[in-house]
């Protein structure tokens, strides 16, 4: 399945989510995502996001590493669904977007959390997502850098 179907498909998941179990069970598949995303990206991506993707997908892993993953089998697993990206800005963003409100709820949850250990495991997360925003963004950064370049090289291109 395309990338931005699975973003879509995880952000409207985690909206109906009510509980903190199923809000901590699309964090995780949200966080599988970004790594399965950054993975896709450092091996096929453009090489000028080689290097924030592949820290998107350690990030990825971490942050969804964790917390308590659910016992979804390998079917139940968003990301192992991911078959391409074709147009990685446009994923990007829509992952940013994911990734914000994967932040927003994971503060309710910590809100909520009746155990100290439940409250820091958030916390956690919540860092996590923010690095892999961070990623993510520096990648919409330097995407946007090589667009303004790419004009410049036509336009010269025929230049002695």
């Amino acid at each position: 399945m395309e990338a931005m179907r699975l973003i879509e498909a995880s952000r409207r998941a985690l909206a109906r989510s009510q509980e903190s179990s199923d809000i901590v069970t699309e964090v995780w598949q949200s966080q599988t995502l970004a790594q399965a995303i950054g993975s896709r990206l450092a091996i096929a991506g453009p090489p000028e996001l080689r290097d924030e993707a592949l820290g998107l997908s350690e990030v990825g892993g971490r942050g969804y590493g964790i917390l308590d993953g659910p016992a979804l089998g390998a079917e139940g697993i968003r990301a192992a669904r991911l078959t391409g990206i074709t147009h990685a800005y446009d994923v990007l963003r829509a992952l940013d977007e994911l990734l914000g409100e994967v932040g927003i709820a994971l503060v309710g949850v910590a809100m909520g959390a009746d155990g100290e250990g439940a409250y820091w495991q958030c916390m956690e997360a919540i860092d996590a997502a923010d690095e892999s925003r961070d990623r993510v963004l520096e990648m919409l950064r330097r995407l946007a850098v090589r667009e303004q370049r790419l004009p410049e090289a036509d336009s010269t291109a025929g230049s002695p």
